[in-house]
């Protein structure tokens, strides 16, 4: 009797074991899912009239450091859409459907260049390391631009949830650019990051899988932090924000936004009644959400403008 208490306790123990990992998976795939995050096996669809597609260039050695690349018909001198795509900084691809389709079409018969990239995800690299690839990516991009009929000097960084939490640090502190040889941009449109206070969001009740991205360090969550690393010289930026989410973007949006200006700079708030993946996916739909975003892109470059 005592033996088979003893392996009933065991059995028990190393159910729990076991599940502890499998439960926390099926949480953070759960919240993923939520914010529609989760990976997504679509690709780009058809291309517009006489575009066409570079896929997988390499910018570093690892798998992951790879960019796709969506050039219109007769591009010259072109602007450049330079794409990142979401995930919980640990899932999501450059070619999801609702990353890169429905932007496809509306800016590739403007003549605009898309470029959408992956880079490594947790737990391989975390957001510091993963914005330090999407700098060697846009490095890699503004080196080729010529060679794909585009203008070096005419990128503007896109990016969506983690994405945008991604570039929105990297728009911040655009000294720590010149480091991997990225010359400037001309600004940047952030879709709905719910995470541009990391110091705020760790500190309140948040999802589990930020505790995976940033951890516990606040030194971390400073280095990891668009408001905290926020300093004069970032380049222009609309921030969109979903206004129907439950975590409530917008505030944290408007209270970057809010800092930005005492600092003289340019940050523009566009809230959209839209779920998180729908701000995503319905960027280039006709309509007046992408005519917002049009209209901030024609004003960093006349280039922008054309129909």
């Amino acid at each position: 009797m005592w033996r088979l208490l003893c392996l009933c306790v065991a059995l028990c123990a190393c159910v729990e074991a076991s599940a502890g990992p499998l439960l926390d998976r099926l949480r953070e795939r759960r919240e993923a899912q939520a914010w529609g995050e989760e990976a997504d096996a679509s690709a780009a669809s058809n291309l517009p009239l006489g575009a066409h597609a570079l896929k997988d260039l390499a910018y570093g050695s690892n798998r992951a450091q790879r960019i796709d690349v969506y050039i219109p018909a007769g591009a010259q001198h072109a602007p450049v859409i330079f794409m990142v795509h979401g995930g919980a900084w640990r899932v999501g691809d450059k070619a999801m459907a609702r990353v890169v389709d429905n932007k496809l079409q509306h800016w590739l018969p403007r003549g605009v260049v898309l470029v959408s990239i992956n880079y490594p995800m947790l737990p391989a690299a975390n957001p510091l390391q993963q914005s330090e690839d999407v700098l060697r990516a846009l490095a890699f991009a503004q080196r080729k631009a010529p060679e794909w009929g585009a203008d070096p000097a005419s990128f503007v960084l896109m990016g969506h949830s983690a994405g945008a939490h991604l570039i929105a640090l990297i728009n911040s502190a655009p000294q720590k650019a010149a480091g991997f040889g990225v010359r400037p941009w001309l600004g940047a449109v952030s879709l709905d990051s719910a995470a541009m206070d990391i110091v705020a969001t760790m500190q309140a009740k948040h999802y589990g899988f930020y505790d995976k991205a940033f951890g516990a360090d606040p030194a971390f969550w400073q280095l990891t932090s668009p408001l905290q690393q926020l300093n004069v010289g970032a380049p222009p930026l609309l921030a969109v924000c979903s206004s129907v989410r439950p975590d409530h973007p917008c505030a944290q949006t408007h209270a970057f936004a809010a800092q930005a200006r005492q600092m003289g700079l340019r940050v523009e708030v566009l809230e959209q009644a839209l779920k998180h993946a729908e701000i995503n996916g319905e960027l280039g739909k006709p309509g007046a959400y992408t005519a917002s975003v049009d209209a901030f892109l024609a004003s960093l470059a006349p280039a922008f403008a054309r129909q």
